[in-house]
Protein backbone atom coordinates (compact mmCIF):
# COMPACT_ATOMS: atom_id res chain seq x y z
CA UNK A 1 0.00 0.00 0.00
CA UNK A 2 1.68 3.11 -1.47
CA UNK A 3 4.29 1.51 -3.52
CA UNK A 4 5.33 4.85 -5.32
CA UNK A 5 6.68 6.34 -2.47
CA UNK A 6 9.43 6.21 -0.66
CA UNK A 7 8.74 3.20 2.00
CA UNK A 8 7.35 1.42 -0.79
CA UNK A 9 10.18 2.06 -3.13
CA UNK A 10 12.66 1.00 -0.45
CA UNK A 11 10.09 -1.94 -0.32
CA UNK A 12 10.25 -3.49 -3.31
CA UNK A 13 14.67 -3.55 -3.39
CA UNK A 14 14.13 -5.12 -0.26
CA UNK A 15 11.63 -7.93 -2.37
CA UNK A 16 14.17 -7.77 -5.49
CA UNK A 17 16.82 -8.90 -2.64
CA UNK A 18 16.09 -11.66 -1.78
CA UNK A 19 14.91 -13.68 -4.55
CA UNK A 20 12.98 -16.85 -4.15
CA UNK A 21 12.31 -15.89 -0.52
CA UNK A 22 9.02 -13.14 -0.96
CA UNK A 23 6.38 -13.21 -3.86
CA UNK A 24 4.95 -9.68 -4.58
CA UNK A 25 1.19 -10.65 -4.78
CA UNK A 26 0.34 -7.06 -5.68
CA UNK A 27 1.65 -3.07 -5.30
CA UNK A 28 -0.66 -0.56 -4.65
CA UNK A 29 -0.58 3.47 -6.25
CA UNK A 30 -3.05 6.31 -5.89
CA UNK A 31 -2.15 8.15 -8.73
CA UNK A 32 1.05 7.96 -9.91
CA UNK A 33 0.55 6.02 -12.70
CA UNK A 34 4.00 6.72 -14.35
CA UNK A 35 6.05 5.09 -11.66
CA UNK A 36 3.28 2.22 -10.85
CA UNK A 37 3.66 1.23 -14.61
CA UNK A 38 7.51 1.00 -14.05
CA UNK A 39 7.51 -1.05 -11.11
CA UNK A 40 5.26 -3.28 -12.81
CA UNK A 41 7.48 -3.80 -15.54
CA UNK A 42 10.54 -4.30 -13.22
CA UNK A 43 8.85 -6.18 -10.25
CA UNK A 44 6.44 -8.40 -12.20
CA UNK A 45 3.73 -8.10 -9.29
CA UNK A 46 0.42 -10.32 -10.02
CA UNK A 47 -2.10 -7.12 -9.53
CA UNK A 48 -1.73 -3.36 -10.22
CA UNK A 49 -4.22 -0.93 -8.15
CA UNK A 50 -4.16 2.77 -8.81
CA UNK A 51 -6.73 3.94 -6.26
CA UNK A 52 -7.25 7.58 -7.63
CA UNK A 53 -10.50 7.77 -10.18
CA UNK A 54 -9.11 9.61 -13.15
CA UNK A 55 -5.58 8.48 -12.85
CA UNK A 56 -7.10 5.25 -12.79
CA UNK A 57 -8.58 5.58 -16.72
CA UNK A 58 -4.82 6.63 -17.64
CA UNK A 59 -3.73 3.09 -17.27
CA UNK A 60 -4.76 -0.46 -18.76
CA UNK A 61 -3.64 -3.99 -18.48
CA UNK A 62 -2.24 -3.41 -22.15
CA UNK A 63 0.59 -1.23 -19.80
CA UNK A 64 1.18 -4.20 -17.57
CA UNK A 65 3.52 -7.25 -17.84
CA UNK A 66 1.46 -10.07 -19.41
CA UNK A 67 -0.99 -11.94 -16.69
CA UNK A 68 -1.23 -8.20 -14.51
CA UNK A 69 -4.19 -7.90 -13.36
CA UNK A 70 -5.44 -4.03 -13.13
CA UNK A 71 -7.34 -3.14 -10.49
CA UNK A 72 -8.74 0.18 -9.96
CA UNK A 73 -10.76 2.54 -7.05
CA UNK A 74 -10.24 2.29 -3.16
CA UNK A 75 -12.66 -0.47 -3.61
CA UNK A 76 -9.83 -2.27 -5.66
CA UNK A 77 -7.13 -1.50 -2.73
CA UNK A 78 -8.71 -2.99 0.13
CA UNK A 79 -10.00 -6.57 -1.50
CA UNK A 80 -6.23 -6.48 -2.40
CA UNK A 81 -5.83 -6.05 1.26
CA UNK A 82 -8.14 -9.13 1.60
CA UNK A 83 -7.21 -11.28 -0.75
CA UNK A 84 -5.92 -14.53 0.25
CA UNK A 85 -3.07 -14.58 -1.85
CA UNK A 86 -1.46 -11.96 0.82
CA UNK A 87 0.01 -13.31 3.91
CA UNK A 88 1.59 -10.02 5.08
CA UNK A 89 0.81 -6.11 4.15
CA UNK A 90 3.23 -3.36 3.97
CA UNK A 91 1.06 -0.19 5.15
CA UNK A 92 3.47 3.09 3.48
CA UNK A 93 0.59 5.29 2.45
CA UNK A 94 1.16 8.50 3.98
CA UNK A 95 -1.47 10.26 6.32
CA UNK A 96 -4.96 9.07 7.80
CA UNK A 97 -5.46 7.40 4.22
CA UNK A 98 -3.48 4.57 5.56
CA UNK A 99 -6.25 3.70 8.00
CA UNK A 100 -8.20 2.27 5.56
CA UNK A 101 -6.52 -0.16 4.02
CA UNK A 102 -4.38 -1.08 7.23
CA UNK A 103 -7.85 -1.61 8.78
CA UNK A 104 -9.24 -3.97 5.96
CA UNK A 105 -5.76 -6.19 6.27
CA UNK A 106 -6.64 -6.90 10.20
CA UNK A 107 -9.96 -7.67 9.72
CA UNK A 108 -8.83 -10.54 7.39
CA UNK A 109 -6.16 -11.56 9.42
CA UNK A 110 -3.08 -10.45 7.79
CA UNK A 111 0.34 -9.45 9.43
CA UNK A 112 0.93 -5.46 9.29
CA UNK A 113 4.45 -4.59 8.32
CA UNK A 114 3.69 -0.90 9.67
CA UNK A 115 4.87 2.40 8.59
CA UNK A 116 1.85 4.43 8.39
CA UNK A 117 2.55 5.45 11.66
CA UNK A 118 -0.81 7.98 11.15
CA UNK A 119 -2.75 4.98 11.79
CA UNK A 120 -2.13 4.23 15.20
CA UNK A 121 -2.01 7.85 16.38
CA UNK A 122 -5.30 8.18 14.73
CA UNK A 123 -6.91 4.90 15.84
CA UNK A 124 -4.28 3.17 17.87
CA UNK A 125 -6.43 1.61 20.82
CA UNK A 126 -9.14 0.69 17.86
CA UNK A 127 -6.29 -0.65 15.96
CA UNK A 128 -4.49 -2.82 18.72
CA UNK A 129 -7.57 -4.26 19.74
CA UNK A 130 -8.75 -5.57 16.54
CA UNK A 131 -5.33 -6.83 16.24
CA UNK A 132 -5.55 -8.78 19.17
CA UNK A 133 -9.07 -10.08 18.47
CA UNK A 134 -7.93 -11.45 15.22
CA UNK A 135 -4.13 -13.07 16.82
CA UNK A 136 -2.75 -10.52 14.17
CA UNK A 137 0.54 -9.11 14.32
CA UNK A 138 1.90 -5.72 13.74
CA UNK A 139 5.79 -5.46 13.06
CA UNK A 140 6.86 -1.68 12.90
CA UNK A 141 8.88 -0.63 10.03
CA UNK A 142 9.38 2.90 11.46
CA UNK A 143 13.60 3.00 12.34
CA UNK A 144 12.88 4.39 15.26
CA UNK A 145 10.31 1.52 16.55
CA UNK A 146 11.71 -1.23 14.76
CA UNK A 147 15.00 -0.21 17.00
CA UNK A 148 12.58 -0.75 19.72
CA UNK A 149 11.19 -3.82 18.71
CA UNK A 150 14.08 -5.19 18.12
CA UNK A 151 15.57 -4.34 21.46
CA UNK A 152 12.54 -6.11 23.24
CA UNK A 153 13.20 -9.06 21.51
CA UNK A 154 13.42 -11.80 24.55
CA UNK A 155 12.67 -9.32 27.47
CA UNK A 156 9.38 -9.42 29.53
CA UNK A 157 6.85 -6.85 28.83
CA UNK A 158 7.24 -5.24 32.72
CA UNK A 159 10.33 -5.21 31.93
CA UNK A 160 10.53 -2.17 30.45
CA UNK A 161 11.39 1.29 32.47
CA UNK A 162 11.53 3.71 29.26
CA UNK A 163 12.22 4.29 25.86
CA UNK A 164 13.69 6.64 24.06
CA UNK A 165 13.22 7.61 20.35
CA UNK A 166 16.21 9.12 18.57
CA UNK A 167 15.98 11.94 15.70
CA UNK A 168 17.77 13.68 13.60
CA UNK A 169 16.55 17.19 14.71
CA UNK A 170 15.70 18.09 11.11
CA UNK A 171 17.25 20.79 9.02
CA UNK A 172 16.91 23.49 11.87
CA UNK A 173 18.27 21.85 14.73
CA UNK A 174 19.76 24.87 17.23
CA UNK A 175 17.56 27.33 15.76
CA UNK A 176 15.13 30.18 17.93
CA UNK A 177 11.63 30.73 16.80
CA UNK A 178 13.31 33.68 15.72
CA UNK A 179 15.52 32.51 12.70
CA UNK A 180 12.96 30.20 11.73
CA UNK A 181 9.89 33.26 11.15
CA UNK A 182 11.03 33.42 7.42
CA UNK A 183 11.66 29.64 6.56
CA UNK A 184 10.37 28.52 3.11
CA UNK A 185 9.10 25.20 2.20
CA UNK A 186 12.50 24.72 -0.07
CA UNK A 187 15.12 25.16 2.99
CA UNK A 188 12.69 22.51 5.20
CA UNK A 189 12.85 20.04 2.83
CA UNK A 190 16.69 20.35 2.87
CA UNK A 191 16.86 16.94 5.59
CA UNK A 192 20.29 16.67 6.80
CA UNK A 193 20.37 12.60 6.98
CA UNK A 194 16.93 10.66 4.99
CA UNK A 195 15.32 11.25 1.96
CA UNK A 196 11.61 11.35 2.44
CA UNK A 197 8.64 12.49 1.08
CA UNK A 198 7.81 16.31 1.25
CA UNK A 199 4.79 15.76 4.24
CA UNK A 200 6.92 13.35 6.19
CA UNK A 201 9.75 16.00 5.67
CA UNK A 202 7.90 19.05 6.65
CA UNK A 203 7.33 17.06 10.22
CA UNK A 204 10.74 16.21 10.68
CA UNK A 205 11.18 19.69 10.02
CA UNK A 206 8.62 20.22 12.84
CA UNK A 207 9.64 17.65 15.29
CA UNK A 208 5.93 16.50 14.87
CA UNK A 209 7.36 13.71 13.44
CA UNK A 210 8.77 12.99 17.05
CA UNK A 211 5.16 13.65 18.30
CA UNK A 212 3.59 11.16 15.97
CA UNK A 213 6.02 8.88 16.84
CA UNK A 214 5.72 8.95 20.85
CA UNK A 215 1.65 8.26 20.27
CA UNK A 216 2.43 5.39 17.93
CA UNK A 217 4.92 3.86 20.94
CA UNK A 218 2.41 4.55 23.19
CA UNK A 219 0.17 1.97 21.46
CA UNK A 220 2.54 -0.14 19.53
CA UNK A 221 4.26 -0.84 22.80
CA UNK A 222 1.58 -0.46 25.24
CA UNK A 223 3.33 2.15 27.13
CA UNK A 224 2.55 5.16 28.85
CA UNK A 225 3.09 8.46 27.84
CA UNK A 226 5.66 8.96 30.54
CA UNK A 227 7.87 6.48 29.73
CA UNK A 228 8.98 7.53 26.19
CA UNK A 229 11.08 10.13 25.95
CA UNK A 230 13.12 12.10 22.84
CA UNK A 231 16.61 12.76 22.25
CA UNK A 232 18.30 14.48 19.08
CA UNK A 233 21.27 12.43 17.34
CA UNK A 234 22.18 14.54 14.22
CA UNK A 235 24.11 11.63 12.96
CA UNK A 236 20.80 9.07 12.73
CA UNK A 237 22.84 5.83 13.47
CA UNK A 238 21.40 4.95 16.96
CA UNK A 239 17.96 4.57 16.02
CA UNK A 240 16.15 4.38 19.88
CA UNK A 241 16.92 3.17 22.75
CA UNK A 242 15.25 0.60 25.32
CA UNK A 243 16.00 1.26 29.23
CA UNK A 244 15.14 -1.73 31.50
CA UNK A 245 14.30 -1.71 34.70
CA UNK A 246 17.66 -3.01 35.90
CA UNK A 247 19.40 0.25 34.34
CA UNK A 248 20.65 -1.59 31.48
CA UNK A 249 20.08 0.13 28.23
CA UNK A 250 19.95 -1.52 24.64
CA UNK A 251 20.33 0.60 21.24
CA UNK A 252 20.24 -0.54 18.20
CA UNK A 253 22.29 1.09 15.48
CA UNK A 254 22.75 0.84 11.64
CA UNK A 255 23.14 3.45 8.60
CA UNK A 256 20.65 5.49 8.18
CA UNK A 257 19.05 3.16 5.68
CA UNK A 258 15.52 2.23 5.48
CA UNK A 259 15.63 -1.09 3.49
CA UNK A 260 16.97 -2.70 7.31
CA UNK A 261 13.78 -2.32 9.32
CA UNK A 262 11.72 -2.73 5.99
CA UNK A 263 13.43 -6.39 5.62
CA UNK A 264 13.22 -7.26 9.41
CA UNK A 265 9.58 -6.54 9.36
CA UNK A 266 9.06 -8.64 6.17
CA UNK A 267 11.36 -11.46 7.21
CA UNK A 268 10.54 -11.55 11.05
CA UNK A 269 11.77 -13.15 12.98
CA UNK A 270 15.00 -14.24 10.36
CA UNK A 271 17.97 -12.31 9.93
CA UNK A 272 18.68 -12.51 6.30
CA UNK A 273 21.39 -11.22 3.64
CA UNK A 274 19.78 -8.45 1.89
CA UNK A 275 20.75 -5.40 0.42
CA UNK A 276 20.70 -2.95 3.29
CA UNK A 277 24.11 -0.64 3.75
CA UNK A 278 26.49 -1.99 5.85
CA UNK A 279 28.39 -0.06 8.99
CA UNK A 280 31.64 1.38 8.07
CA UNK A 281 33.66 0.76 11.66
CA UNK A 282 37.03 2.87 9.88
CA UNK A 283 35.22 6.25 9.15
CA UNK A 284 33.14 6.53 12.77
CA UNK A 285 34.62 9.06 14.62
CA UNK A 286 31.38 9.99 17.45
CA UNK A 287 27.73 10.20 18.24
CA UNK A 288 26.30 12.87 19.75
CA UNK A 289 22.94 13.05 21.45
CA UNK A 290 21.02 16.90 22.97
CA UNK A 291 17.78 17.21 24.11
CA UNK A 292 15.44 18.85 21.97
CA UNK A 293 14.34 22.26 22.51
CA UNK A 294 10.76 22.41 23.34
CA UNK A 295 10.36 25.78 23.43
CA UNK A 296 11.03 26.56 20.03
CA UNK A 297 9.33 22.99 18.67
CA UNK A 298 6.30 22.91 20.84
CA UNK A 299 5.14 19.68 18.87
CA UNK A 300 6.52 17.22 21.28
CA UNK A 301 4.31 18.29 24.31
CA UNK A 302 1.42 18.12 22.05
CA UNK A 303 2.75 14.42 21.40
CA UNK A 304 2.60 13.81 24.48
CA UNK A 305 -1.02 15.33 25.38
CA UNK A 306 -2.29 13.03 22.89
CA UNK A 307 -0.60 9.76 24.25
CA UNK A 308 -1.82 10.68 27.57
CA UNK A 309 -5.44 11.51 26.62
CA UNK A 310 -5.95 9.18 23.79
CA UNK A 311 -9.63 9.33 22.85
CA UNK A 312 -10.24 11.79 19.52
CA UNK A 313 -7.14 13.78 20.45
CA UNK A 314 -4.61 11.49 18.32
CA UNK A 315 -7.24 12.19 15.27
CA UNK A 316 -8.06 15.55 15.53
CA UNK A 317 -3.94 16.07 15.84
CA UNK A 318 -3.26 14.46 12.74
CA UNK A 319 -5.44 15.96 10.65
CA UNK A 320 -4.45 19.31 12.15
CA UNK A 321 -0.88 18.42 11.37
CA UNK A 322 -1.57 17.35 7.93
CA UNK A 323 -3.92 20.20 6.99
CA UNK A 324 -1.12 22.51 7.92
CA UNK A 325 1.50 20.78 6.13
CA UNK A 326 -0.18 20.85 3.16
CA UNK A 327 -0.55 25.00 3.79
CA UNK A 328 2.37 25.65 4.67
CA UNK A 329 3.96 23.99 1.25
CA UNK A 330 1.61 25.50 -0.90
CA UNK A 331 3.10 29.06 0.35
CA UNK A 332 -0.80 29.99 2.92
CA UNK A 333 0.61 29.23 6.24
CA UNK A 334 3.92 30.42 8.04
CA UNK A 335 6.17 27.62 9.41
CA UNK A 336 5.70 28.38 12.97
CA UNK A 337 2.18 28.26 12.61
CA UNK A 338 1.89 24.78 11.28
CA UNK A 339 2.20 23.25 15.36
CA UNK A 340 0.58 26.96 16.50
CA UNK A 341 -2.63 25.76 14.82
CA UNK A 342 -2.73 21.86 15.71
CA UNK A 343 -2.04 23.87 19.26
CA UNK A 344 -4.83 25.79 19.14
CA UNK A 345 -7.61 23.32 17.38
CA UNK A 346 -5.90 20.13 19.90
CA UNK A 347 -7.28 22.75 22.80
CA UNK A 348 -10.45 23.26 21.36
CA UNK A 349 -11.93 19.93 20.24
CA UNK A 350 -14.89 18.07 21.35
CA UNK A 351 -13.20 15.31 23.37
CA UNK A 352 -14.45 11.90 23.66
CA UNK A 353 -12.00 9.15 25.44
CA UNK A 354 -13.81 6.22 23.64
CA UNK A 355 -14.23 7.14 20.35
CA UNK A 356 -15.91 4.60 18.10
CA UNK A 357 -14.32 4.71 14.29
CA UNK A 358 -16.84 6.67 12.64
CA UNK A 359 -16.53 9.34 15.15
CA UNK A 360 -12.70 9.53 15.11
CA UNK A 361 -13.33 10.16 11.18
CA UNK A 362 -16.02 12.80 12.06
CA UNK A 363 -12.85 14.25 14.12
CA UNK A 364 -10.41 14.37 11.38
CA UNK A 365 -12.83 16.05 9.18
CA UNK A 366 -13.75 19.04 11.61
CA UNK A 367 -9.82 19.24 12.65
CA UNK A 368 -8.96 19.73 8.65
CA UNK A 369 -12.24 22.30 8.58
CA UNK A 370 -11.01 24.11 12.12
CA UNK A 371 -7.32 24.50 10.63
CA UNK A 372 -8.47 26.28 7.53
CA UNK A 373 -10.91 28.62 9.28
CA UNK A 374 -7.71 29.33 11.92
CA UNK A 375 -5.92 29.77 8.93
CA UNK A 376 -8.13 31.83 6.76
CA UNK A 377 -8.80 34.29 10.24
CA UNK A 378 -4.88 34.52 10.66
CA UNK A 379 -4.67 35.50 7.24
CA UNK A 380 -7.20 38.22 7.37
CA UNK A 381 -5.78 39.78 10.39
CA UNK A 382 -2.49 39.86 8.93
CA UNK A 383 -3.88 42.25 6.06
CA UNK A 384 -5.65 44.07 8.39
CA UNK A 385 -2.70 45.35 10.42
Amino acid sequence: MGSTGSIGKNTLEVVAGLPGRLHLAGICAHKNVEAVVQQARQYNPDIVVVTDPVAAEKISTQDLPRGCQLWKGQDGALRLARSKEVDLVVSAVVGAAGLEGTWAALESGKTIALANKETLVVAGQLVMELAQKNNTAILPVDSEHSAIFQALQGSAKDAVEKVILTGSGGPFRGLKAAQLQQVTPEQALRHPTWKMGPKITIDSATLMNKALELIEARWLFALKAEQIGVILHPESVVHSFVEFRDGSVLAQASPPDMRLPIQYALTYPERLPGPTRRMNWGELRSWNFELPDEETFISLELGREVARRGGTCGAVLNAANETAVASFLAGEMAFLDIALACKKVLEHHDFSPSPALAELQRSDQWARQEVERWKTQKNRMAVSR
